[in-house]
């Protein structure tokens, strides 16, 4: 464990404790700060009226929104069952090697940053959504605010239960389905802002070396960050002239690698191995990303823009959806749970929740099962 990721984590335990001490033995009121161990929660009555004017300017229009929201949550809801069934098929199949989600991409790291605006506004558009939904279905909100988990910034409405639950089948499908629903165009909106404003000024420009594999060809020659602007010669600007490049190679083939580092221009000798998959290849052993510049300039700004609205992208898709799988206590889980409770007798109803709860985390677990595995190994 480095230093800096050690100074990281004192700093965060340090500020808890400070947190705590001040704040963590309040009790929870409708309004302020409450603290409990690594989760604080600002609540506020006075966003209510905000949301209150959005809701009532165009109350036929959110409820509308809503039933979208119903068809996407159902939508949704038997897409991610598939995905995931489909990954623990293959989980099974292979022995648990080599499928299921993983919880890190090799090589591929989220800067904390863009990560966490990526949360943030994953959090906000969702409950605000929520909020909305229910105040044009005329269903009370005791109030919004703030969390932070550990690190993790976030937002929350908070309906009346009592009412939530005496609502109609229909109203209470619209307000859990508006969640998943802001999710999905928000990252619609991200996608559209990528392609449309921030990727026409950009231009490829090498390929960045986001990883390196231990015990591979590049282990002590590439560093993660350099990025590779030539090959004997022939400029490598994006990834389709990276792999026709590697395509021409041989297993102990010798090439020159032009490489960008700290800003300086070096060149590298490198000895290539064979292909794991095709040994008649040559092989470097890197992770390899699509290095861009900006034609505009304003780098400090174009970048990090595009980062930042490629992560909002990425967590507000990824987020949105699985939240409707359907396992409770996800916006999925309700809407299934609250439509068994309705439409089947008590002794159906019970043993159908309990199965959706057992197949839904048998799923999850084979799906987690391989990267656990490696995370342990």
């Amino acid at each position: 464990m480095n230093s800096t990721l050690i100074t990281v984590i004192i700093g965060i335990a340090a500020f808890w404790i400070v947190l705590y001490a001040l704040f963590g033995r309040r009790e929870e009121k409708e309004e302020g700060l409450t603290v409990d161990l690594f989760v604080a929660m600002w609540r506020t009555k006075r966003l209510l009226g905000f949301i209150d004017s959005i809701a009532g300017k165009a109350r036929r229009f959110w409820r509308a929104y809503g039933d979208v929201g119903i068809v996407l949550g159902f939508a949704g809801m038997a897409y991610v069952f598939y995905a995931l069934l489909k990954t623990a098929m293959k989980t099974v199949q292979t022995g648990g090697e080599s499928s299921g989600v993983q919880l890190v991409i090799p090589g591929v790291t989220i800067p904390l940053w863009y990560g966490l605006i990526g949360l943030a506004v994953v959090m906000v558009v969702h409950e605000l959504s929520h909020g909305i939904v229910a105040r044009a279905e005329n269903l009370p909100l005791k109030s919004v605010g703030l969390v932070l988990l550990a690190v993790i910034p976030g937002a929350f409405v908070e309906p009346d239960e009592e009412e939530l639950e005496r609502a109609s089948l229909r109203s209470r499908l619209r307000v859990y389905g508006a969640g998943s629903l802001a999710n999905v165009v928000t990252a619609i909106l991200a996608l559209l802002i990528i392609n449309f404003a921030i990727t026409p000024v950009l231009q490829p420009a090498g390929i960045l070396v986001s990883g390196v594999l231990e015990d591979s060809p590049a282990f002590g020659v590439l560093q993660q960050g350099d990025v590779i602007i030539a090959m004997d010669g022939e400029q490598i600007t994006d990834m389709e002239s990276f792999i026709n490049f590697m395509n021409t190679t041989k297993p102990g083939q010798l090439v020159t690698l032009t490489v960008l580092r700290n800003g300086e221009e070096i060149n590298l000798q490198l000895k290539l191995g064979a292909h794991p998959e095709d040994p008649e290849k040559g092989y470097i052993g890197i992770y390899p990303a699509q290095h861009v510049v900006s034609k505009i300039g304003y780098e400090n700004v174009v970048l990090p823009l595009f980062f930042a609205f490629y992560w909002i992208y990425v967590l507000n898709l990824g987020i949105g959806l699985m939240n409707l799988f359907p396992l409770v206590p996800l916006d999925g889980g309700r809407m299934l749970d609250d439509v068994v409770k309705t439409y089947l007798p008590e002794r159906i109803a019970k043993p159908v929740r309990y199965f959706t709860i057992g197949v839904g985390l048998f799923l999850l677990a084979l799906n987690l099962w391989p990267a656990l595995v490696n995370l342990v190994g």
